[in-house]
């Protein structure tokens, strides 16, 4: 399956002093999917030499990224500040690269305890020879799901299952991955507007009142956006706005 490839990917991206060790042989009682798609790779049941683990993470290079952010945080953040940019009537400023690494880094922070999780269930089990790496991945696509359980919409999940035509599912664990996906960025890309949407108010109203003062006094000739940037960046500044959005957008996590 997609989700255990990319946490298999994930766990080895955290795990690479464990790379330089042989990892401990599959227990005879994971004859899940993943276990029998690792035995064909290795062959006979043995367990993916180094080369071999090496050879499937850079394989999975392309793709990781993209993928991984997907399933954390980050989507919700981006959306939320490039909204914010074109709220304030900027076009390269900040700049997407400074706009992408601020949502990076406030991702990491809000998946802190997610990663400490992996970390300490996953990762360290695994470097010490304690767990196979199979069940390493299913720890770590553990934890994913939960995060992404709590910031998922109702609505969102049962679109979907209707669309698949699941059967109900007795518990959030029970969601598999190929429902839960779509789900969940549908999920983040509704709440990501509905943000923008509060912040853009305020702005809003400052174009409004500029535009009429300028037509009032007969000045339609002068674009309203040069005279009302300088009040926004002023009101921005005043309200402490990049500490404010993103303290709202952590703490929105908070409460899924």
């Amino acid at each position: 399956m997609i989700w255990a490839l990319l946490a298999l990917a994930f766990l080895l991206l955290l795990a690479v002093p464990a790379l330089a060790q042989t990892p401990p042989p599959a227990t005879a009682g994971q004859g899940q999917a993943l276990d029998r798609a690792l035995s064909t790779i290795s062959g006979n049941g043995r367990p993916l030499s180094l080369s071999l683990q090496i050879l499937l993470l850079m394989s999975l290079l392309t793709v990781l990224p993209s993928l991984v952010l997907m399933m954390t945080s980050f989507t919700r953040i981006i959306i939320v500040l490039s909204l914010l940019r074109q709220a304030l009537g900027l076009q390269q400023t900040p700049p997407n690269q400074v706009l992408v690494g601020l949502a990076l880094f406030l991702s990491l922070f809000v998946m802190r305890p997610y990663i400490d999780q992996i970390n300490a269930t996953a990762y360290q089990p695994y470097g010490a020879g304690q767990i196979p790496i199979e069940e390493a991945v299913k720890r770590s696509g553990t934890v994913f799901h939960e995060f992404m359980t709590r910031q998922t919409r109702q609505t969102d999940l049962k679109l979907f299952a209707d669309m698949a035509k699941a059967p109900p599912f007795a518990r959030a664990s029970d969601i598999p991955f190929s429902i839960l996906l779509p789900a969940f960025v549908t999920s983040e890309l509704k709440t990501a507007f509905q943000i923008g949407f509060l912040i853009f108010l305020p702005f809003l109203i400052i174009d409004l009142v500029v535009a009429s003062t300028l037509m009032a006094l007969g000045m339609m000739m002068l674009s309203p956006s040069i005279i009302s940037m300088p009040f926004k960046l002023l009101l921005f500044v005043l309200v402490d706005g990049w500490a404010l959005t993103m303290g709202s957008l952590a703490a929105s996590f908070a409460g899924g």
